[in-house]
């Protein structure tokens, strides 16, 4: 099976198998090598619109407020999500991570940290080295995971229209002949 083809029969595995009152809509579930992403949308809270329009007091008070509503879910709802993701690894051989966007807020519950190998020559190298002697980073791997993490923010426009093009280019190889 192709990945698009993997990340769409997922999709709708996904919103087919969660529970409705969860989510405002279906859950985004992006797919990679070794893991399915599955971020689903809360309603707001009650009050936190009216929070957001009042003082900077009443901002850190949505920010508790909205940070209390995501840990609640989470809490609520922890059996289910690891049951659902056991069956989802079963079926589909995929770790599944659990996140929710809240009132413009994202939170991951559970990710993968998945090691990649990766030769660097000694300009590249002194680049992670430059980021460790600083302290923005711990280690050369952790300096990597931020290049990336910056590369990815900065170029997300980018990144979505390659995505979109490759995602054309496995439909085109799919319904090419067969060898």
């Amino acid at each position: 099976m192709h990945t698009s083809e993997a990340a769409e029969q997922l999709r709708g595995w996904f919103s087919g198998r969660l529970p409705e009152a969860w989510f405002t809509g279906p859950p985004d579930v992006v797919l990679d090598r070794e893991e399915v992403s599955v971020v689903g949308r809360l309603p707001e809270p009650p009050g936190t619109a009216e929070a957001s329009e009042a003082s900077e007091a009443s901002e850190a008070e949505r920010a508790g407020v909205l940070a209390g509503h995501i840990q609640r879910f989470r809490e609520d709802t922890r059996e289910r999500r690891i049951a659902i993701a056991r069956e989802a690894e079963q079926r589909y051989g995929y770790k599944v991570s659990w996140g929710v966007e809240c009132g413009g807020e994202r939170e991951m519950f559970t990710t993968l940290s998945v090691p990649v190998m990766t030769r660097l020559r000694q300009p590249e190298r002194r680049v992670l080295d430059t980021l460790v002697d600083a302290g923005v980073a711990r280690s050369r791997s952790d300096a990597l995971a931020w290049c990336v993490r910056l590369v990815g923010k900065n170029t997300d426009e980018w990144l979505s229209e390659l995505r979109t093009a490759l995602q054309h280019v496995e439909r085109a190889r799919a319904a090419g002949p067969r060898a």
